[in-house]
Order: structure tokens, then sequence, then C-alpha cells
């Protein structure tokens, strides 16, 4: 329905929460789609790190209200902060 008028930037809190884990690779091509084909720019607030590293080209990590890191999905993956803030230590 959010796509029925067309717009620039599509806003998304969450968009798998709730969802089956099988449906969840459906709404990342969509998604992607959208962005791709559509040119509809994404800002999606998500974590859920397997769908957000599938779906956006740049990442900004936010922790207590303030940027703890921003860059690339593959930059992210292997920032310390962000593996401890989100990924879990390993």
């Amino acid at each position: 329905m959010a796509l029925m008028n067309e717009p620039r930037v599509l806003l998304l809190d969450e968009p798998t929460a709730g969802i089956n884990p099988t449906l969840i690779n459906g709404l990342i091509d969509r998604l992607r789609k959208a962005n791709e084909e559509l040119g509809i720019t994404l800002c999606v607030i998500e974590h859920n790190m397997r769908v957000i590293m599938n779906v956006a080209s740049d990442i900004y990590c936010l922790a207590n209200g303030k940027i703890l890191a921003s860059g690339k999905p593959g930059e992210l993956q292997k920032d310390k902060r962000v593996i401890d803030a989100y990924l879990g230590g390993h």
C-alpha cells in the first residue's frame, strides 16, 4: 500500500518484526526491487542484521542515541564496536 502513491522515500520501522522467517527473504527481494527498479530510497530501522546487511548499501549504527559507526555492510561487519553492540562479540 505504501507504494501506491509512488513515494521517493520509504521509511520502514522494523519491517520484519513478527514475520515468518520464510517470508523475510521475499520481503528483502521486494525492498531491493523498490530501490533498484523504482528508484525509491529506503530508510530502514531494523534489528535483524541479516536483513539489513542484505538490503542496505550504507548503514548507520546507533547506540545510546548517537551514531556508533557508519559505512558499507562489509565494513561494519568487521567493526569491533558494531560487533560488540549488535552482532555479539566472539
